[in-house]
Protein backbone atom coordinates (compact mmCIF):
# COMPACT_ATOMS: atom_id res chain seq x y z
CA UNK A 1 0.00 0.00 0.00
CA UNK A 2 0.98 3.60 -0.48
CA UNK A 3 2.61 4.90 2.73
CA UNK A 4 0.80 7.60 4.64
CA UNK A 5 2.42 11.02 4.43
CA UNK A 6 1.83 12.82 7.68
CA UNK A 7 1.27 16.57 7.41
CA UNK A 8 3.84 18.82 8.99
CA UNK A 9 2.70 20.26 12.34
CA UNK A 10 4.48 22.12 15.10
CA UNK A 11 5.90 19.74 17.71
CA UNK A 12 5.94 20.62 21.40
CA UNK A 13 9.25 21.65 22.98
CA UNK A 14 9.47 18.71 25.33
CA UNK A 15 9.24 16.27 22.41
CA UNK A 16 12.27 17.85 20.76
CA UNK A 17 14.57 16.57 23.49
CA UNK A 18 16.27 13.50 22.02
CA UNK A 19 15.52 10.15 23.62
CA UNK A 20 12.99 11.51 26.12
CA UNK A 21 9.96 9.85 24.55
CA UNK A 22 11.39 6.90 22.68
CA UNK A 23 10.08 3.39 23.23
CA UNK A 24 10.35 0.07 21.49
CA UNK A 25 7.89 -2.46 20.15
CA UNK A 26 7.55 -5.57 22.30
CA UNK A 27 4.60 -7.28 20.56
CA UNK A 28 2.59 -6.97 17.34
CA UNK A 29 -0.70 -8.83 16.94
CA UNK A 30 -2.40 -7.61 13.80
CA UNK A 31 -3.42 -4.01 14.47
CA UNK A 32 -2.63 -4.25 18.20
CA UNK A 33 0.85 -3.09 19.21
CA UNK A 34 2.44 -3.22 22.67
CA UNK A 35 5.18 -0.64 23.26
CA UNK A 36 7.62 -0.36 26.18
CA UNK A 37 8.73 3.06 27.51
CA UNK A 38 11.48 3.29 30.11
CA UNK A 39 11.12 6.99 31.04
CA UNK A 40 7.39 7.61 31.43
CA UNK A 41 4.21 6.37 29.81
CA UNK A 42 2.40 8.39 27.13
CA UNK A 43 -1.16 9.44 27.94
CA UNK A 44 -4.25 7.67 26.62
CA UNK A 45 -5.12 8.77 23.02
CA UNK A 46 -1.53 9.88 22.39
CA UNK A 47 -0.28 9.16 18.88
CA UNK A 48 2.87 7.07 18.49
CA UNK A 49 4.79 6.71 15.25
CA UNK A 50 7.03 3.95 14.05
CA UNK A 51 8.69 2.68 10.89
CA UNK A 52 11.55 3.91 8.77
CA UNK A 53 9.57 6.93 7.54
CA UNK A 54 7.34 7.23 10.63
CA UNK A 55 4.54 5.96 8.39
CA UNK A 56 2.92 3.71 11.00
CA UNK A 57 0.53 5.55 13.35
CA UNK A 58 -0.52 3.96 16.64
CA UNK A 59 -3.03 5.40 19.11
CA UNK A 60 -2.56 4.52 22.79
CA UNK A 61 -5.71 2.94 24.22
CA UNK A 62 -4.47 1.33 27.45
CA UNK A 63 -1.62 1.56 29.98
CA UNK A 64 -0.81 -2.02 31.00
CA UNK A 65 1.83 -1.37 33.68
CA UNK A 66 4.59 1.11 34.60
CA UNK A 67 6.42 0.69 31.30
CA UNK A 68 3.97 -0.90 28.84
CA UNK A 69 1.18 0.62 26.73
CA UNK A 70 -1.13 -1.05 24.26
CA UNK A 71 -2.29 0.78 21.18
CA UNK A 72 -4.28 0.23 18.01
CA UNK A 73 -2.69 0.98 14.64
CA UNK A 74 -4.51 3.46 12.42
CA UNK A 75 -2.42 2.37 9.43
CA UNK A 76 -1.34 -1.07 8.16
CA UNK A 77 1.41 -2.61 10.31
CA UNK A 78 3.38 -4.33 7.55
CA UNK A 79 7.08 -4.11 8.33
CA UNK A 80 6.61 -3.52 12.06
CA UNK A 81 8.59 -5.93 14.24
CA UNK A 82 9.73 -6.40 17.82
CA UNK A 83 12.50 -4.10 18.94
CA UNK A 84 11.72 -1.32 16.47
CA UNK A 85 11.91 2.22 17.94
CA UNK A 86 8.66 4.11 18.53
CA UNK A 87 8.35 7.90 18.88
CA UNK A 88 5.88 9.49 21.26
CA UNK A 89 4.50 12.59 19.51
CA UNK A 90 3.06 13.94 22.78
CA UNK A 91 -0.21 14.87 21.09
CA UNK A 92 -3.44 13.08 20.10
CA UNK A 93 -4.73 12.53 16.58
CA UNK A 94 -5.19 15.96 15.00
CA UNK A 95 -7.64 17.09 12.34
CA UNK A 96 -7.21 20.12 10.03
CA UNK A 97 -9.70 22.97 10.44
CA UNK A 98 -10.17 26.25 8.62
CA UNK A 99 -11.37 27.57 5.28
CA UNK A 100 -8.64 25.83 3.22
CA UNK A 101 -10.29 22.42 3.84
CA UNK A 102 -13.45 23.46 1.95
CA UNK A 103 -13.92 21.72 -1.42
CA UNK A 104 -11.33 19.07 -0.46
CA UNK A 105 -11.45 15.33 0.09
CA UNK A 106 -9.40 14.11 3.06
CA UNK A 107 -8.53 11.01 5.03
CA UNK A 108 -8.49 10.61 8.81
CA UNK A 109 -4.95 12.10 9.08
CA UNK A 110 -5.80 15.24 7.09
CA UNK A 111 -4.04 14.07 3.93
CA UNK A 112 -5.71 15.13 0.68
CA UNK A 113 -6.99 12.21 -1.41
CA UNK A 114 -8.49 14.19 -4.29
CA UNK A 115 -5.18 14.38 -6.23
CA UNK A 116 -4.91 18.03 -5.28
CA UNK A 117 -2.09 19.83 -3.45
CA UNK A 118 -1.51 19.32 0.27
CA UNK A 119 -3.33 21.58 2.71
CA UNK A 120 -1.67 24.86 3.65
CA UNK A 121 -2.43 27.53 6.25
CA UNK A 122 -4.71 25.32 8.30
CA UNK A 123 -5.00 24.89 12.05
CA UNK A 124 -4.77 21.47 13.69
CA UNK A 125 -7.08 20.44 16.51
CA UNK A 126 -7.43 17.31 18.60
CA UNK A 127 -10.25 15.03 17.46
CA UNK A 128 -11.10 14.35 21.12
CA UNK A 129 -13.34 17.26 22.09
CA UNK A 130 -16.04 17.47 24.76
CA UNK A 131 -19.71 18.12 23.90
CA UNK A 132 -20.92 21.71 24.41
CA UNK A 133 -22.28 22.33 27.95
CA UNK A 134 -26.02 22.67 28.46
CA UNK A 135 -25.71 26.38 29.19
CA UNK A 136 -24.47 26.97 25.61
CA UNK A 137 -27.11 24.88 23.86
CA UNK A 138 -30.02 26.45 22.03
CA UNK A 139 -33.56 25.35 22.92
CA UNK A 140 -35.31 26.68 19.80
CA UNK A 141 -37.07 24.16 17.54
CA UNK A 142 -36.96 24.95 13.83
CA UNK A 143 -37.95 22.76 10.88
CA UNK A 144 -35.32 21.92 8.27
CA UNK A 145 -37.05 21.71 4.87
CA UNK A 146 -35.62 19.09 2.47
CA UNK A 147 -37.74 19.24 -0.70
CA UNK A 148 -38.70 15.55 -0.32
CA UNK A 149 -42.47 15.19 0.10
CA UNK A 150 -42.60 12.14 2.36
CA UNK A 151 -40.07 13.63 4.79
CA UNK A 152 -41.35 17.21 4.92
CA UNK A 153 -45.00 16.21 5.42
CA UNK A 154 -44.73 13.22 7.77
CA UNK A 155 -41.22 13.36 9.27
CA UNK A 156 -40.01 16.97 9.48
CA UNK A 157 -36.32 17.28 10.32
CA UNK A 158 -34.97 19.57 13.03
CA UNK A 159 -32.39 22.30 12.50
CA UNK A 160 -29.56 21.33 14.81
CA UNK A 161 -31.01 17.86 15.28
CA UNK A 162 -30.03 14.35 14.29
CA UNK A 163 -31.97 12.29 11.75
CA UNK A 164 -31.31 8.64 10.95
CA UNK A 165 -32.02 6.75 7.72
CA UNK A 166 -32.57 3.15 8.84
CA UNK A 167 -32.67 0.20 6.49
CA UNK A 168 -31.08 -3.04 5.41
CA UNK A 169 -28.95 -3.55 2.31
CA UNK A 170 -30.28 -2.27 -0.99
CA UNK A 171 -33.28 -0.19 0.12
CA UNK A 172 -31.89 3.21 -0.90
CA UNK A 173 -30.17 4.76 2.15
CA UNK A 174 -27.19 6.13 0.25
CA UNK A 175 -29.34 7.39 -2.63
CA UNK A 176 -31.68 9.20 -0.24
CA UNK A 177 -28.66 10.70 1.55
CA UNK A 178 -27.21 11.88 -1.77
CA UNK A 179 -30.56 13.44 -2.70
CA UNK A 180 -30.72 15.27 0.63
CA UNK A 181 -27.23 16.64 -0.05
CA UNK A 182 -28.27 17.79 -3.51
CA UNK A 183 -31.44 19.52 -2.27
CA UNK A 184 -30.04 21.06 0.91
CA UNK A 185 -26.40 21.96 0.28
CA UNK A 186 -27.23 24.32 -2.58
CA UNK A 187 -29.77 26.25 -0.48
CA UNK A 188 -27.72 26.46 2.70
CA UNK A 189 -25.24 29.27 3.28
CA UNK A 190 -23.30 27.26 5.85
CA UNK A 191 -20.71 24.55 5.41
CA UNK A 192 -21.42 20.90 4.68
CA UNK A 193 -19.30 17.96 5.75
CA UNK A 194 -19.70 14.45 4.38
CA UNK A 195 -18.16 11.69 6.48
CA UNK A 196 -17.83 8.26 4.89
CA UNK A 197 -17.21 5.59 7.53
CA UNK A 198 -16.35 2.17 6.16
CA UNK A 199 -18.06 2.73 2.81
CA UNK A 200 -17.04 1.92 -0.74
CA UNK A 201 -14.49 4.14 -2.48
CA UNK A 202 -16.71 4.01 -5.60
CA UNK A 203 -19.46 5.85 -3.74
CA UNK A 204 -17.02 8.53 -2.61
CA UNK A 205 -15.77 9.12 -6.14
CA UNK A 206 -19.33 9.31 -7.53
CA UNK A 207 -20.43 11.73 -4.81
CA UNK A 208 -17.40 13.96 -5.40
CA UNK A 209 -18.21 14.11 -9.12
CA UNK A 210 -21.91 14.82 -8.52
CA UNK A 211 -21.24 17.59 -6.01
CA UNK A 212 -18.67 19.17 -8.32
CA UNK A 213 -21.06 19.17 -11.28
CA UNK A 214 -23.84 20.59 -9.08
CA UNK A 215 -21.57 23.49 -8.09
CA UNK A 216 -21.85 22.93 -4.33
CA UNK A 217 -18.35 21.60 -3.68
CA UNK A 218 -16.97 25.03 -2.69
CA UNK A 219 -18.76 24.88 0.68
CA UNK A 220 -18.31 21.18 1.27
CA UNK A 221 -15.68 18.96 2.91
CA UNK A 222 -15.45 15.20 2.38
CA UNK A 223 -13.57 12.94 4.77
CA UNK A 224 -13.35 9.19 4.31
CA UNK A 225 -12.26 6.14 6.25
CA UNK A 226 -12.79 3.46 3.62
CA UNK A 227 -13.79 -0.12 4.28
CA UNK A 228 -10.35 -1.44 3.28
CA UNK A 229 -8.63 0.62 5.99
CA UNK A 230 -7.80 -0.70 9.49
CA UNK A 231 -10.57 -0.51 12.13
CA UNK A 232 -8.70 2.16 14.11
CA UNK A 233 -8.86 4.52 11.15
CA UNK A 234 -12.58 3.90 10.57
CA UNK A 235 -13.24 4.36 14.28
CA UNK A 236 -11.66 7.85 14.40
CA UNK A 237 -12.82 9.35 11.09
CA UNK A 238 -16.18 10.36 12.62
CA UNK A 239 -14.43 12.26 15.41
CA UNK A 240 -12.25 14.04 12.84
CA UNK A 241 -15.34 15.11 10.85
CA UNK A 242 -17.01 16.45 14.00
CA UNK A 243 -13.91 18.44 14.89
CA UNK A 244 -14.14 20.18 11.50
CA UNK A 245 -17.87 20.80 11.98
CA UNK A 246 -17.31 22.29 15.43
CA UNK A 247 -14.78 24.75 14.02
CA UNK A 248 -17.26 26.15 11.48
CA UNK A 249 -19.99 26.30 14.14
CA UNK A 250 -17.97 27.86 16.97
CA UNK A 251 -15.32 29.96 15.19
CA UNK A 252 -17.10 31.08 12.02
CA UNK A 253 -20.65 30.97 13.47
CA UNK A 254 -22.00 29.06 10.49
CA UNK A 255 -24.68 26.42 10.32
CA UNK A 256 -23.18 23.06 9.43
CA UNK A 257 -24.81 20.12 7.67
CA UNK A 258 -23.04 16.91 8.75
CA UNK A 259 -23.82 13.80 6.71
CA UNK A 260 -22.57 10.43 7.93
CA UNK A 261 -22.62 7.26 5.87
CA UNK A 262 -22.70 4.87 7.71
CA UNK A 263 -23.01 5.14 11.49
CA UNK A 264 -23.29 1.35 11.82
CA UNK A 265 -19.76 1.07 10.41
CA UNK A 266 -18.56 3.30 13.26
CA UNK A 267 -20.09 0.89 15.77
CA UNK A 268 -18.67 -2.04 13.81
CA UNK A 269 -15.19 -0.50 13.85
CA UNK A 270 -15.49 -0.03 17.61
CA UNK A 271 -16.48 -3.67 17.91
CA UNK A 272 -13.39 -4.73 15.97
CA UNK A 273 -11.11 -2.51 18.07
CA UNK A 274 -12.67 -3.86 21.26
CA UNK A 275 -12.15 -7.45 20.12
CA UNK A 276 -8.54 -6.79 19.11
CA UNK A 277 -7.90 -5.23 22.53
CA UNK A 278 -9.12 -8.44 24.16
CA UNK A 279 -12.31 -7.13 25.77
CA UNK A 280 -15.10 -9.62 26.42
CA UNK A 281 -18.01 -8.90 24.03
CA UNK A 282 -21.53 -8.31 25.31
CA UNK A 283 -24.83 -9.09 23.61
CA UNK A 284 -24.60 -10.36 19.99
CA UNK A 285 -20.85 -9.78 19.90
CA UNK A 286 -20.94 -5.99 20.34
CA UNK A 287 -18.41 -4.23 22.54
CA UNK A 288 -19.45 -3.57 26.16
CA UNK A 289 -18.62 0.13 25.71
CA UNK A 290 -20.83 0.64 22.62
CA UNK A 291 -23.26 3.00 24.35
CA UNK A 292 -20.47 5.21 25.70
CA UNK A 293 -18.62 5.34 22.37
CA UNK A 294 -21.75 6.23 20.41
CA UNK A 295 -22.76 8.87 22.97
CA UNK A 296 -19.30 10.44 22.80
CA UNK A 297 -19.81 10.97 19.08
CA UNK A 298 -23.52 11.86 18.95
CA UNK A 299 -23.57 14.31 21.87
CA UNK A 300 -21.09 16.58 20.09
CA UNK A 301 -23.74 17.18 17.41
CA UNK A 302 -25.74 20.10 18.82
CA UNK A 303 -27.00 23.61 18.11
CA UNK A 304 -25.52 26.33 20.29
CA UNK A 305 -25.82 30.10 20.62
CA UNK A 306 -23.22 30.52 17.84
CA UNK A 307 -24.51 28.05 15.23
CA UNK A 308 -25.95 24.61 14.65
CA UNK A 309 -24.75 21.23 13.45
CA UNK A 310 -27.58 19.40 11.71
CA UNK A 311 -26.77 15.74 11.13
CA UNK A 312 -28.31 13.18 8.81
CA UNK A 313 -26.97 9.67 9.31
CA UNK A 314 -27.45 6.49 7.33
CA UNK A 315 -27.79 3.49 9.64
CA UNK A 316 -27.40 0.00 8.20
CA UNK A 317 -29.70 -2.47 9.98
CA UNK A 318 -28.23 -6.00 9.96
CA UNK A 319 -30.68 -8.49 8.42
CA UNK A 320 -33.48 -5.88 8.68
CA UNK A 321 -33.59 -6.58 12.44
CA UNK A 322 -34.54 -3.33 14.20
CA UNK A 323 -34.01 -4.98 17.59
CA UNK A 324 -30.28 -5.26 16.87
CA UNK A 325 -28.33 -3.43 19.64
CA UNK A 326 -26.64 -1.13 17.10
CA UNK A 327 -30.02 0.12 15.80
CA UNK A 328 -31.54 0.35 19.30
CA UNK A 329 -28.67 2.44 20.69
CA UNK A 330 -28.74 4.76 17.66
CA UNK A 331 -32.52 5.32 17.91
CA UNK A 332 -32.15 6.92 21.35
CA UNK A 333 -29.99 9.78 20.04
CA UNK A 334 -32.15 10.88 17.12
CA UNK A 335 -34.82 13.55 16.76
CA UNK A 336 -36.17 11.85 13.60
CA UNK A 337 -36.02 8.19 12.55
CA UNK A 338 -36.69 7.52 8.87
CA UNK A 339 -37.21 3.78 8.32
CA UNK A 340 -36.80 2.44 4.80
CA UNK A 341 -38.94 -0.59 3.98
CA UNK A 342 -37.77 -3.45 1.78
CA UNK A 343 -41.40 -4.27 0.92
CA UNK A 344 -42.05 -0.75 -0.37
CA UNK A 345 -38.78 -0.81 -2.30
CA UNK A 346 -39.84 -4.07 -3.97
CA UNK A 347 -43.11 -2.39 -5.02
CA UNK A 348 -41.19 0.47 -6.65
CA UNK A 349 -42.35 3.10 -4.13
CA UNK A 350 -39.24 5.28 -3.87
CA UNK A 351 -38.19 6.79 -1.54
CA UNK A 352 -39.10 3.56 0.26
CA UNK A 353 -40.01 5.32 3.53
CA UNK A 354 -42.37 3.43 5.83
CA UNK A 355 -44.50 6.23 7.36
CA UNK A 356 -45.95 3.95 10.06
CA UNK A 357 -42.59 2.87 11.49
CA UNK A 358 -40.86 6.24 11.05
CA UNK A 359 -41.28 9.11 13.49
CA UNK A 360 -40.12 12.64 14.22
CA UNK A 361 -40.13 14.60 17.46
CA UNK A 362 -40.83 17.75 15.41
CA UNK A 363 -44.25 16.48 14.25
CA UNK A 364 -46.16 18.32 16.98
CA UNK A 365 -48.68 21.19 16.70
CA UNK A 366 -46.39 23.54 18.61
CA UNK A 367 -43.62 23.21 16.01
CA UNK A 368 -45.22 22.57 12.60
CA UNK A 369 -48.60 24.18 13.28
CA UNK A 370 -52.10 22.74 13.71
CA UNK A 371 -52.89 22.49 9.98
CA UNK A 372 -49.75 20.53 9.14
CA UNK A 373 -50.10 18.30 12.23
CA UNK A 374 -53.76 17.42 11.60
CA UNK A 375 -53.05 16.65 7.94
CA UNK A 376 -50.11 14.40 8.82
CA UNK A 377 -52.23 12.54 11.38
CA UNK A 378 -55.00 12.04 8.82
CA UNK A 379 -52.48 10.67 6.30
CA UNK A 380 -51.06 8.25 8.88
CA UNK A 381 -54.56 7.13 9.87
CA UNK A 382 -55.52 6.48 6.24
CA UNK A 383 -52.34 4.50 5.56
CA UNK A 384 -52.76 2.53 8.81
CA UNK A 385 -56.35 1.56 7.90
CA UNK A 386 -55.19 0.43 4.48
CA UNK A 387 -52.44 -1.64 6.10
CA UNK A 388 -55.02 -3.41 8.27
CA UNK A 389 -57.25 -4.12 5.25
CA UNK A 390 -54.48 -5.66 3.14
CA UNK A 391 -55.01 -9.16 4.54
CA UNK A 392 -58.74 -9.04 3.81
CA UNK A 393 -58.07 -7.76 0.30
CA UNK A 394 -55.54 -10.55 -0.31
CA UNK A 395 -57.97 -13.28 0.83
CA UNK A 396 -61.38 -12.02 -0.30
CA UNK A 397 -60.71 -9.28 -2.80
CA UNK A 398 -61.41 -5.55 -2.86
CA UNK A 399 -65.08 -6.10 -3.80
CA UNK A 400 -65.87 -7.62 -0.38
CA UNK A 401 -65.05 -4.37 1.44
CA UNK A 402 -67.66 -1.82 2.40
CA UNK A 403 -67.97 1.38 0.36
CA UNK A 404 -66.24 3.38 3.10
CA UNK A 405 -63.34 0.95 3.27
CA UNK A 406 -62.95 0.99 -0.53
CA UNK A 407 -62.72 4.78 -0.38
CA UNK A 408 -60.02 4.51 2.32
CA UNK A 409 -58.04 2.06 0.15
CA UNK A 410 -58.34 4.34 -2.89
CA UNK A 411 -57.10 7.37 -0.92
CA UNK A 412 -54.24 5.42 0.66
CA UNK A 413 -53.00 4.01 -2.65
CA UNK A 414 -53.07 7.45 -4.23
CA UNK A 415 -51.25 8.94 -1.23
CA UNK A 416 -48.57 6.24 -1.46
CA UNK A 417 -47.97 7.06 -5.11
CA UNK A 418 -48.04 10.81 -4.61
CA UNK A 419 -45.41 10.50 -1.88
CA UNK A 420 -43.01 8.93 -4.39
CA UNK A 421 -40.66 11.35 -6.08
CA UNK A 422 -38.11 11.34 -8.94
CA UNK A 423 -34.63 12.08 -7.62
CA UNK A 424 -31.98 14.32 -9.15
CA UNK A 425 -29.31 11.75 -8.24
CA UNK A 426 -31.01 8.94 -10.19
CA UNK A 427 -31.89 10.78 -13.40
CA UNK A 428 -29.31 8.81 -15.37
CA UNK A 429 -30.93 5.51 -14.32
CA UNK A 430 -34.64 6.32 -14.48
CA UNK A 431 -34.84 8.87 -17.27
CA UNK A 432 -37.13 10.97 -15.05
CA UNK A 433 -36.15 14.55 -14.29
CA UNK A 434 -35.54 15.07 -10.55
CA UNK A 435 -37.86 17.36 -8.63
CA UNK A 436 -37.78 19.16 -5.29
CA UNK A 437 -41.20 20.05 -3.86
CA UNK A 438 -41.88 22.80 -1.35
CA UNK A 439 -43.66 21.98 1.90
CA UNK A 440 -46.72 24.04 0.93
CA UNK A 441 -47.11 22.19 -2.39
CA UNK A 442 -46.70 18.83 -0.65
CA UNK A 443 -49.37 19.65 1.94
CA UNK A 444 -51.70 20.96 -0.75
CA UNK A 445 -51.37 17.76 -2.78
CA UNK A 446 -52.07 15.50 0.20
CA UNK A 447 -55.08 17.58 1.26
CA UNK A 448 -56.62 17.41 -2.22
CA UNK A 449 -56.13 13.63 -2.38
CA UNK A 450 -57.78 13.16 1.02
CA UNK A 451 -60.69 15.32 -0.21
CA UNK A 452 -61.23 12.80 -3.07
CA UNK A 453 -60.44 15.43 -5.69
CA UNK A 454 -58.53 12.81 -7.69
CA UNK A 455 -60.71 9.75 -7.09
CA UNK A 456 -61.47 9.49 -10.83
CA UNK A 457 -57.80 9.80 -11.79
CA UNK A 458 -55.84 6.56 -12.38
CA UNK A 459 -53.36 5.76 -9.62
CA UNK A 460 -50.45 5.75 -12.06
CA UNK A 461 -51.04 9.44 -12.79
CA UNK A 462 -49.84 10.26 -9.26
CA UNK A 463 -46.72 8.09 -9.44
CA UNK A 464 -43.29 9.77 -9.67
CA UNK A 465 -44.47 13.36 -10.00
CA UNK A 466 -43.56 16.55 -8.16
CA UNK A 467 -46.43 18.93 -7.39
CA UNK A 468 -50.02 17.69 -7.57
CA UNK A 469 -50.65 20.05 -10.50
CA UNK A 470 -48.54 17.74 -12.67
CA UNK A 471 -51.22 15.02 -12.55
CA UNK A 472 -52.46 13.98 -15.96
CA UNK A 473 -56.22 14.41 -15.91
CA UNK A 474 -58.37 12.15 -18.14
CA UNK A 475 -58.27 13.32 -21.74
CA UNK A 476 -55.21 15.56 -21.21
CA UNK A 477 -51.52 14.99 -21.85
CA UNK A 478 -48.65 15.74 -19.52
CA UNK A 479 -44.92 15.94 -20.07
CA UNK A 480 -44.23 13.64 -17.11
CA UNK A 481 -44.04 10.05 -18.30
CA UNK A 482 -43.98 7.32 -15.71
CA UNK A 483 -45.32 3.84 -15.14
CA UNK A 484 -47.18 2.49 -12.12
CA UNK A 485 -45.18 0.42 -9.68
CA UNK A 486 -45.68 -3.31 -9.66
CA UNK A 487 -44.60 -6.16 -7.41
CA UNK A 488 -42.34 -7.62 -10.08
CA UNK A 489 -40.53 -4.63 -11.47
CA UNK A 490 -39.93 -0.96 -10.88
CA UNK A 491 -38.79 1.83 -13.14
CA UNK A 492 -37.07 3.42 -10.16
CA UNK A 493 -35.40 0.35 -8.71
CA UNK A 494 -31.88 1.58 -9.38
CA UNK A 495 -31.22 2.97 -5.87
CA UNK A 496 -30.47 -0.57 -4.68
CA UNK A 497 -27.33 -0.50 -6.83
CA UNK A 498 -25.99 2.41 -4.76
CA UNK A 499 -26.56 1.15 -1.26
CA UNK A 500 -24.67 -1.07 1.09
Amino acid sequence: MTPVNFPTRPVSTQNSQPGLHLGKVVAVRGSVVDVCFTERLPLIHTMLRAGADQQIAIEVLAQLDRHLVRGIALTPTQGLSRGMPVTDTGEPLLAPVGKPILSRMLDVFGNTIDRGPALENVQWRSVHQTPPPLVRRSTKSQVFETGIKAIDVLLPLERGGKAGLFGGAGVGKTVLLAELIHNMVGHEEGASIFCGIGERCREGEELYREMKSAGVLDNMVMIYGQMNEPPGSRFRVGHAALTMAEYFRDEEHRDVLLLIDNIFRFIQAGMEVSGLMGQMPSRLGYQPTMGTELSGLEERIANTDSGAITSIQAVYVPADDFTDPAAVHTFSHLSASIVLSRKRASEGLFPAIDPLQSNSKMATPGVVGDRHYQLAQEIRSTLAQYDELKDIIAMLGLEQLSADDRNVVARARRLERFLTQPFFTTEQFTGLKGKAVSLEDSLDGCRRILNDEFKDVPEKALYMIGKIDEVRLPGKTNATESEPPSDKESVHASPSTHDT
